[in-house]
């Protein structure tokens, strides 16, 4: 089988031999764009209830959550080895004490092999960065920084309440440092073009990045996205747009870099659209199949065609 892109799973068996899975966590952390410090409404599209197994449950803790997915990757996945992946909202915003008691958990595993921290680029500082790369020398470590995209215009337009010169500050602030550092992009958010996103990949391609993870836009219950979307004021991709993009975008990142995720994945009953997105299995062979008809692979732009247009 053709390998096109670089992806996660590949990633994971050449660094370790063996089938490694990632455990998805609620570490109790919040978000500033929805206590009030930021906003309170959020951006447009969240509803951490629609991508985290624990973020609807109250009370379960940490250690449970880390047995409980362990025991059923183990026995489903026949995994060996696990990835401590802190998910929902912003698992670098509190105070050091609380982060550093919250990651902590993980040491009491053995069969845990690495910590993945997602956030958003304006909750990073010095010190927080400090204690991830405390972790470096015995587990894999990643931080994974929800972008979207470039744009900054865009970047309003969804209430995001960052821009993207706050993503380049954590990264400079995390590079060196022995920690692999992922992006979030989300492809099709509202008003965007093909080459506004193409124009994103441009961009972030010559950043020191290690890793990409790839959303469709979604319109989820309980966001102002299901308002909007009601109101016929956004629309979402068609699974062939989605496909031409992606690969589209794929083709302009380098090639070292690793595919986190090609599509993301709703709890059932709260996905609005485009429910082409939950034909996970069928949309990867899509992908495989518009890469092979085009005869191209990852980075295969990389430095050509997408940089030369920005």
């Amino acid at each position: 089988m053709v390998d096109y892109y670089y992806s996660y799973n590949k990633y994971l068996q050449n660094k370790f031999g063996k089938r490694v899975h990632k455990i998805g966590l609620e570490g109790g952390f919040g978000c500033p764009n929805i206590d009030g410090r930021l906003s309170r409404k959020g951006c447009i599209f969240c509803n951490n209830k629609s991508f985290s197994r624990y973020s609807k449950f109250s009370g379960i803790s940490l250690d449970d959550q880390i047995t409980q997915t362990m025991e059923y990757a183990g026995s489903r996945f026949k995994a060996k080895k696990f990835i401590a992946y802190f998910q929902s909202f912003s698992s670098t915003y509190g105070d050091i004490d609380f982060l550093k008691k919250q990651y902590d958990v993980i040491k009491k595993y053995d069969d845990i092999v690495g910590i993945s921290i997602s956030t958003r680029p304006d909750c990073i500082d010095a010190e927080k960065i400090a204690l991830i790369e405390s972790f470096t020398s015995d587990y894999e470590v990643y931080i994974e920084y929800g972008l979207q995209t470039v744009n900054d215009k865009t970047l309003v337009n969804i209430n995001r309440n960052h821009g993207f010169s706050d993503f380049q500050k954590a990264v400079e602030l995390t590079m060196g440092r022995n920690i692999n550092i992922g992006v979030h992009v989300i492809l099709g958010l509202p008003g965007e073009t093909k080459s506004d996103m193409l124009r994103t990949a441009a961009i972030i391609s010559e950043m020191p990045l290690w890793g990409i993870k790839f959303h469709c836009l979604h319109v989820v219950k309980d966001t102002i996205m299901e308002e909007m979307y009601n109101q016929k004021k956004v629309r979402v991709l068609s699974a062939n747009e989605y496909i031409d993009l992606s690969v589209s975008f794929i083709e302009c990142i380098p090639k070292e870099w690793v595919i986190l995720r090609l599509f993301s994945e709703e709890a059932k009953g709260l996905l609005l659209s485009p429910i082409w997105a939950s034909n996970k299995y069928i949309l990867l062979k899509m992908v495989d199949g518009e890469f092979k008809r085009r005869n191209t692979f990852q980075g295969s732009l990389y430095e050509g065609t997408c940089i030369k247009n920005q």
